[in-house]
């Protein structure tokens, strides 16, 4: 049988809020309030209506206007490579949003267009494009432009894509390392972790125990 690995997790101590700067939630809400303003409640990149929120532009010593952007569900998941990239999403959009204003637009057009550089309008945009030097230096500063469109994402043994929250039942019967359980194949495991550095690993809980699972041994229960 395959094994796995306990991990346990402590609880981090309760935070009193009463020791947060009094002005920092509201500094928070007018800098999200200003964002939605400029973009008029719009994803800044391909200008969708729902699920937008304000998204940081790495690297970053404290957020700004000029560093942070409003994006869609859409444009967060792929530009954080949880999702699949969709050229097609971004051609559309892309041609638009590098000549935008926003420093953090200009830099996540720069960097998604390089993403998708073996495409031939993506490679054309790029040409056209200018940032100055410091831009460039911060658009570059995350490696992003050197990865190709592919990404490395959490599947299952029928290669369906996990996220966190997802249920799914063991495909073998594994036994934990360093205790008695063994987990039973069937057994139903909800609200999973992935684990961020190992896209071949999730944690869950099998009777009361948080463990590492393979993703090999899980399928994804819809």
């Amino acid at each position: 049988m395959s094994s796995l690995l306990v991990r346990y997790h402590l609880q981090p101590a309760e935070t009193n809020e009463l020791h947060s700067p009094p002005t920092y939630k509201n500094k928070e809400m007018k800098l999200e309030e200003v964002l939605f303003n400029r973009s008029e409640n719009k994803c800044e990149l391909c200008k969708a209506e729902q699920g937008v929120l304000l998204f940081e532009v790495l690297p970053q010593s404290n957020r700004n206007e000029e560093n942070c952007v409003m994006a869609c569900t859409t444009c967060r998941a792929q530009i954080d490579k949880k999702e699949e990239l969709n050229t097609a999403h971004w051609s559309a959009c892309l041609g638009e949003s590098m000549w935008s204003e926003v420093p953090g637009v200009q830099v996540i057009s720069w960097r998604m267009l390089n993403r998708c550089r073996n495409e031939s309008w993506a490679s054309d945009l790029l040409d056209m494009m200018y940032l100055d030097d410091d831009r460039l230096a911060w658009a570059k500063a995350t490696g992003d432009h050197e990865n190709a469109a592919s990404v490395d994402l959490h599947k299952d043994a029928n290669g369906q894509v996990l996220q966190t929250g997802d249920t799914v039942v063991l495909t073998k019967s594994l036994d934990v390392k360093g205790s008695t359980l063994n987990a039973k194949m069937g057994t139903v495991v909800k609200n999973i972790r992935l684990v961020a550095e190992n896209t071949e690993q999730i944690e869950g809980k099998v009777e009361g125990q948080v463990i590492v699972i393979l993703t090999k041994y899980v399928r994804k229960q819809n």
